[in-house]
């Protein structure tokens, strides 16, 4: 598998574990705008470069990427204006947002465990 396969399954790994928590805002790899996509591949990309970084180092390289394309804290996700709840520091997320970055990494993890050519 390449990164961008990787990062779809992130992607639909998060959904389900979303809409499993009540979320149902996250749209298939397929429907999911650009921006989002190149997010998830950024951090299978992170993670493949940076394998025994803790979870808070994932989000902070998240959230750095994130306010360098011009995003800020905003109590409600919007794409448009640009806002997101997570943009916090790690430890001040949930336990709920918290569990969604060490699924990303356990899903990368899993693929990485299986491959020589990263």
């Amino acid at each position: 598998m390449n990164v961008e396969q990787i990062a779809q399954v992130c992607h639909e790994a998060n959904k389900g574990y979303c809409a499993a928590i009540g979320d149902n805002s996250q749209k298939s790899w397929e429907e999911a705008e650009q921006w989002q996509r190149d997010s998830a591949i950024k951090g299978v990309q992170y993670f493949l470069s940076n394998p025994n970084a803790p979870e808070s180092a994932q989000h902070d390289a998240w959230m750095a990427d994130k306010v360098a394309d011009g995003w800020v804290y905003g109590e409600v996700k919007d794409a448009q204006a640009k806002t997101h709840p997570c943009i916090v520091p790690f430890i001040e997320l949930t336990l709920e947002q918290r569990l969604k970055d060490a699924l990303f990494q356990s899903v990368v993890r899993a693929f990485a465990a299986y491959s020589d050519t990263w």
